[in-house]
């Protein structure tokens, strides 16, 4: 059976000496103390390990179960969520006047990263309700908050979000589920959604399904589409649960991965259902749980790709097999271990550089999300905009891949149940597909955000990149040869891409379009580049003042020069690949393939 051990080491060394999140001015971050973070992190860490991690093989075999309209989830799973409840984890960074902790989004994500690379399946129950109950914080009334929000932050009520159809995914103003208004003001939801993760289980009370519906007599696609709130039970006007809705399971998906989570085909049938935000103008309200939700699935690929590079470590640390060319390492054995080998050194050290370097960008992208709420600051908001698609996107396509080269140091015994690492590659398969699939990111990205607000928040990535580069370009000679020269190099292919979409795409929006998926990876190197650039001045810096734990950073300096040599140059053939165009994309007819 695989294990499981969290990284707070890590994540304490991102938050305080990289990030510096007690230093930043951000509204709350000042109480933010090492110890306060250290304990938090440590609880989440027991509850990850002890607790959701054991349950991950068991959701897997397991999965859930339909029975008479009720899914049941796997052994355990019932009892963990109620520990999970108990704890308060549920709600750490919701309000407090709805029964949360208050506690910034960054410390919400940090401890998701744990949850999610213990048992992604089981994660979700709450991780979908967070993103319901945000929709609801931000667009609800006064009522539907006070009705709804104090039990979906404890989870006592869980949440969902409903969007796919059976004959439409991305393109939702293709939709068919349908919202008639009532003379109470309530509406009457009807249609079929599909893939609806949580849609239906046994650990809540109540389920308060998100629906995107038309309302009849409203603008065609798009513009026509409407947010509604549909609980499983409706609500009495004193909180108590009262009627069974029209909001019933289907069946259940049989699916490659995350067998834990109970993935619903939903049928709502004239199901009582109330609006929520304005009418027509359901995808703003429905992206405030999308763009949260984004984040959390870039957390996933992070997640799972440490969860499997531990277990890859360990097994290239105990497996004998052949001997190191340069001379043997292990003359009391028949063979020395895989790690010796170059092969196997470059794998891990792959998994390894992405996993830290992810999980910076990670961090770093909550605290951008805390400081566009907490202190209302439009720059900070429209670069975690910019940056949402190259988080979800890139970190997924990478976790995926790294879960796959973590199989391989297993060789054979990789492809092999008993052993788990499949499980790790099969989770991780639809972080690249589900809240909208990488290609959509990718379009979303050269389509739209690179323009957005006249192209503003690229620009002010950039300077970004350029100011720490030029106000730490002095720090030493190795340190500007092995980190400032190559982030420096990389993100002049990144504008250089940027330049040729300008010049190009006018012309031809194919041109653009069909190297939008390497600008997205272009983008996530030179993000990858800059964090660990960061993290080699933080763990230089450490070194310089005599830490007492000179390994650890040493260490990260290593793993940081490994990137910056041999995975940032990918930047040089995204750029090749873009500036070749859309003919070759686009050579063949439909009839030709």
């Amino acid at each position: 059976m695989p294990s499981f051990t969290s990284p707070t080491k890590d994540t304490q060394f991102v938050l305080h000496d990289v990030l510096n999140i007690q230093e930043s001015g951000i509204p709350g971050f000042d109480e933010l103390e090492r110890d306060f973070t250290g304990a938090v992190l440590t609880e989440a860490g027991k509850v990850a390990d002890n607790v959701l991690h054991p349950l991950n093989v068991v959701g897997d075999k397991e999965g859930c179960r339909l029975e008479n309209g009720v899914v049941y989830t796997p052994t355990g799973f019932k009892e963990a969520f109620e520990q999970m409840k108990e704890g308060g984890w549920t709600g750490l960074d919701m309000p407090e006047e709805f029964g949360g902790q208050n506690m910034p989004y960054v410390i919400g994500t940090a401890v998701g990263e744990y949850f999610s690379a213990a048992n992604q399946a089981f994660t979700m129950y709450q991780g979908l309700t967070h993103g319901a109950a945000s929709a609801i914080l931000a667009h609800g009334t006064d009522a539907q908050k006070a009705t709804y929000l104090p039990n979906m932050v404890s989870c006592e009520w869980t949440g969902t979000m409903n969007l796919t159809e059976p004959h439409c995914g991305t393109d939702l103003g293709l939709m068919r589920t349908k919202a008639e208004l009532q003379e109470d003001g309530s509406y009457k939801i009807s249609g079929q959604k599909i893939f609806i993760s949580s849609g239906e289980h046994d650990m809540a009370e109540n389920i308060i399904h998100l629906v995107l519906a038309k309302v009849p007599g409203g603008p065609e696609g798009i513009k026509g589409v409407s947010l509604f709130i549909v609980p499983k039970f409706l609500v009495n006007e004193d909180g108590s649960l009262g009627a069974r809705n029209g909001a019933t399971v289907g069946n259940i998906e049989e699916k490659m991965g995350i067998h834990g989570n109970s993935t619903c085909v939903m049928n709502y049938d004239e199901a009582t259902g109330y609006l929520l935000g304005d009418l027509n103008k359901g995808m703003r309200a429905m992206f405030t749980m999308m763009n949260e939700a984004r984040l959390g699935v870039a957390m996933q690929g992070l997640a799972q790709a440490e969860a499997a590079y531990q277990n890859a470590l360990i097994y290239a640390k105990d497996r004998l097999q052949g001997r190191d060319v340069t001379g043997v390492k292990n003359p009391e054995g028949p063979a020395d271990p895989l790690i010796v080998h170059p092969d196997i050194r470059r794998n891990l050290m792959d998994q390894k550089s992405f996993a830290e370097g992810a999980r910076a960008f990670v961090l770093w992208g909550a605290t951008m999300i805390d400081k566009a709420h907490r202190s209302e600051d439009k720059d900070a908001d429209g670069l975690i905009s910019l940056l949402t698609p190259v988080l979800k996107g890139f970190l997924t396509d990478k976790g995926y891949d790294m879960t796959v080269q973590a199989q391989q140091v297993y060789g054979g015994h990789g492809y092999i149940e008993e052993w788990g690492m499949s499980q790790y590659t099969r989770d991780a398969r639809i972080a690249m597909i589900y809240e909208g699939a990488n290609g959509v990111q990718a379009l979303d990205l050269v389509g739209r955000k690179l323009a957005q607000d006249g192209g503003k928040h690229v620009m002010a990535f950039f300077e970004l990149v350029k100011n720490f580069c030029k106000e730490n370009a002095d720090i030493s000679e190795d340190y500007a040869k092995d980190f400032i020269d190559p982030l420096k190099s990389a993100s002049k292919d990144l504008q250089a891409a940027g330049m040729f979409f300008m010049q190009n795409g006018m012309k031809n929006p194919n041109h653009a379009l069909a190297g939008s998926n390497d600008f997205m990876h272009m983008f996530g190197h030179v993000c990858l580049g800059l964090m660990w650039a960061m993290m080699a001045k933080s763990a230089q810096a450490a070194l310089d003042a005599g830490t007492t734990d000179a390994d650890f950073y040493t260490t990260k300096i290593a793993t940081g020069r490994y990137y910056m040599a041999r995975q940032l140059c990918s930047t040089k053939l995204h750029l090749a690949r873009i500036e070749t165009g859309a003919d070759t994309v686009m050579a063949l007819d439909a009839e030709q393939f």
